[in-house]
């Protein structure tokens, strides 16, 4: 099963917002930008995105 996330919104604005949002907290990827939907909405979604390397205790990729 593939998980995504769903941002609705009222403008293309707050949907691409809401978007970057989600991608940087969650460490998600876009796989649909904003859409305007026939109800008048804008819909965006994003999915979990390649996972990274653990960081050491510097922040630096340890290669794992």
């Amino acid at each position: 099963m593939s998980v995504r996330f769903a941002v609705q919104a009222s403008t293309e604005r707050e949907c691409q917002q809401a978007l970057e949002l989600l991608c940087r907290r969650l460490g998600l990827e876009p796989v649909l930008l904003p859409r305007l939907l026939s109800d008048d909405r804008w819909m965006a979604r994003a999915a979990p995105g390649t996972p990274k390397p653990p960081a050491d205790d510097r922040g630096l990729a340890t290669g794992a």
